[in-house]
């Protein structure tokens, strides 16, 4: 398994930008896609941003062309770089690697414990 940890969450005022960071340790022997979710009270999980394991980077629906992930391998780590911050994008962000078992195929998530994003007005 990985251990994701994610930072740079806080607060910015509306049309602002701040850049999430995820750091990754651990082995595993599975391919792994690493993305961003997020979730607000009341509602599920959403996609934020992924890029899989072939390099194809998947889009929600809210974010793009505001949003953009990208990864440094020799630092292990995932950016999520959000510009043109609106309220809607107040939620907790999760890092998250998107896994295939080597062995049995079996898909799973790692998560990090998540932080906090807030847009004001």
């Amino acid at each position: 398994q990985l251990q994701l940890v994610e930072s740079g969450g806080g607060s910015v005022q509306a049309g602002g930008s701040l850049k999430l960071s995820c750091a990754v340790s651990g082995y595993t022997s599975s391919t792994c896609g690493m993305g961003w979710y997020r979730q607000v009270p009341g509602k599920e999980r959403e996609l934020v941003l992924r890029i899989d394991s072939d390099g194809t980077t998947i889009y929600g629906d809210s974010v793009k062309g505001r949003f953009t992930i990208y990864q440094d391998n020799a630092k292990n780590s995932v950016y999520l770089q959000m510009n043109n911050l609106i309220t809607e994008d107040t939620a907790v962000y999760y890092c998250a690697a998107d896994c295939k078992d080597a062995t049995d195929g079996y898909y799973y998530t790692d998560w990090g414990q998540g932080t906090q994003v807030t847009v004001s007005s």
